[in-house]
């Protein structure tokens, strides 16, 4: 049903090797796990991690897209459930006296913290260090925590809305629960360079305690896709250190109107061009018109799921499962949203690199790339 599937992620664009490891904090629902995406020191032979973490992700994946788990569940691990991502598992982390500017990453719904590991690692490898969260409030495929009791897991499933609920009260909830992680990541990485201890609850698990002094939070942005291109705009209004957000494809749909006036800080909008709505994209421009900083560009030939690493899996099982492919080729893609992205964090975040010659692009100007949204969607 669709041959052989491969996970075709391309290597680092920058200079730096990226590492990664997963880190949980606390041994309840209202700890944090992320997957962290860092500048390491090479070494060979490094371990790389399989790309769907655990087989109860396949469950959830199957759940999500409304697919049997019976058999969609161990048809996804036949086909993906062996692929690795092109990174160095645990690699030791690459120390910076001058500090790595720092990045929350926020999934979108139905997702997990490894799904967009393609632009982490790109992120990571221009010198950024990266917190990939797994959010707790049923929006991921899966997740679980470990509690304190011999380390037993406690899973949480994906959560449909409740049946007599309706959808903007419950996502509402969602993703303020979302932007208080957000922020709660934030202030981990603060105790972290403050010195504090904080232990890694994982098995063997990666020691938080090498990040100190090498990293610089104030120099701290956030950013996500879909479900968590919003809860990007919302961490803007409760955590005052992340000083912009970078929102690929976002999801508007869940926030409140009255907040929109509290956004303090510039957003990059990436959208693609088959995801959008005329409502979404004028919650947007209500942003846009009160800060000349904020951007909204469209890449042409991109579907939702094209700034997710599904975009990257070959065969066609997963696209026939995921609609996970449009008409401009993926790297391309990746190469537009990464770019874009380091444009904006340089301007904004006083990051002394080369990322200003990518400039245009947040002006809409470039190949696949146009400003604001399709003429479809902008004659509003």
């Amino acid at each position: 049903m669709g041959g052989e599937q491969s996970l075709a992620l391309p290597p680092e664009k920058g200079p730096h090797r990226v590492g990664c490891a997963d880190v949980m904090v606390g041994h309840t629902q209202q700890g944090l796990f992320f997957r962290l995406f860092y500048p390491c020191v090479p070494r060979d032979g490094a371990e790389r991690p399989l790309w769907i973490p655990r087989y109860e992700y396949c469950s959830g994946l199957a759940d999500f897209s409304g697919h049997s788990r019976r058999w969609c569940a161990p048809l996804l691990s036949i086909a993906i459930g062996s692929c690795r991502v092109p990174l160095s598992w645990k690699a030791p982390f690459k120390p910076c006296s001058s500090g790595y500017p720092l990045i929350i990453f926020s999934h979108g719904l139905g997702a997990f913290r490894t799904v967009y590991s393609s632009i982490c690692m790109q992120m990571a490898s221009w010198g950024f260090v990266v917190a990939a969260l797994e959010h707790r409030d049923s929006s991921a495929a899966m997740t679980y925590f470990c509690t304190a009791e011999a380390v037993r897991e406690q899973w949480i499933p994906h959560q449909q809305v409740p049946q007599g609920q309706k959808e903007f009260y419950f996502r509402n909830s969602q993703v303020h629960h979302r932007a208080n992680e957000c922020a709660r990541a934030l202030r981990l990485f603060r105790d972290i360079s403050s010195g504090k201890s904080i232990p890694n609850v994982l098995p063997q698990g990666f020691d938080l305690s090498v990040l100190k002094d090498s990293i610089d939070l104030a120099k701290a942005a956030i950013m996500g896709h879909s479900f968590g291109g919003v809860t990007a705009v919302l961490a803007l209004v409760k955590e005052p250190g992340f000083r912009c957000a970078v929102a690929l494809d976002a999801w508007m749909f869940p926030l409140e109107n009255v907040l929109y006036p509290e956004v303090p800080k510039p957003v990059l909008f990436i959208n693609t061009e088959k995801f959008q709505t005329p409502e979404s994209v004028a919650k947007m421009k209500r942003l846009s018109s009160r800060n000349s900083q904020t951007k909204i560009i469209t890449v042409l030939g991109s579907v939702h799921q094209s700034q997710t690493d599904f975009a990257f899996l070959t065969g066609k099982l997963i696209n026939r499962v995921f609609n996970a492919r449009g008409t401009l080729d993926p790297y391309k893609c990746l190469d537009i949203t990464s770019q874009a992205a380091l444009a904006f964090l340089q301007r904004h975040l006083d990051v002394r690199e080369e990322f200003a010659r990518w400039d245009r692009l947040l002006e809409g100007i470039g190949d696949s790339v146009i400003p604001e949204a399709p003429f479809c969607l902008s004659n509003l």
